[in-house]
């Protein structure tokens, strides 16, 4: 049996192992692999060990362990690779496996959508709008009729209308012309009761201005 078969398993059906049975694998590999590095790193310790405790008193046992040392190191750097390289293979393995989720589920969404459209077609989506076109301008008129006041018969003609609104603006205009006029009758401020200083007599007004004459004429003198 191959190592392959050995670490996957053998397919005796011959059917292709899906995407998540070989990512399980891939990660059963990734820690047995671990533990293979484990063990490696603590035997690479103990040689070391080994070796500085012999030194050079015990020349050929210190050599025999730096040896095993490294044959450990050699190995565990051929498992780093190998560990490398599966994990780079299950993480496509798992980018694979989404993709293919992604699509199963888009195909599945499109049978959905085609079953959902399966009794319709671009005529039957035209006479669908037409009818609900013609059922909201339907309703509208209906509400439109509901909406408008009932008069029960009383029609008015606009003219008659505007004729009685100019009469009620031209008594608003006359009783505002009334008021205006009225305000003739208001009675004037009555005459002071006082009487005004008369104005002196003439023949008073001559004997003050010869009296200044006189007052002039001694002055000069």
């Amino acid at each position: 049996m191959s190592l392959f078969a050995k670490m996957f398993g053998s397919n005796k059906s011959g059917k292709a192992p899906t995407a998540q049975e070989a990512i399980h694998k891939l990660r059963e590999t990734e820690e047995m692999l671990a533990k293979k590095q484990e063990f490696l790193e603590k035997k690479i310790e103990q040689e070391l060990l080994t070796a500085k405790k012999n030194g050079t008193k015990n020349k050929r046992a210190a050599l025999q362990a730096l040896k095993r040392k490294k044959r450990y190191e050699k190995q565990l750097t051929q498992i780093d690779g190998t560990l490398s390289t599966i994990e780079f293979q299950r993480e496509a393995l798992e980018n694979a496996n989404t993709n293919t989720e992604v699509l199963k589920n888009m195909g599945f969404a499109a049978k959905a959508m085609k079953a959902a459209h399966e009794n319709m077609d671009i005529d039957k989506v035209d006479d669908l709008m037409a009818d609900i076109t013609e059922q909201q301008e339907l309703a509208q008129e209906i509400s439109d009729v509901i909406s408008r006041p009932v008069g029960f018969g009383e029609e008015y003609d606009e003219d008659d209308l505007m004729a009685e609104l100019e009469e009620l603006e031209q008594e608003e205009l006359d009783k505002n012309l009334l008021e205006i006029k009225g305000t003739e009758d208001v009675p004037l401020p009555s005459v002071p009761s006082t009487s005004l200083p008369s104005k002196p007599a003439k023949k008073k007004v001559e004997e003050d201005e010869d009296d200044m004459a006189d007052l002039e004429a001694w002055a000069a003198n």
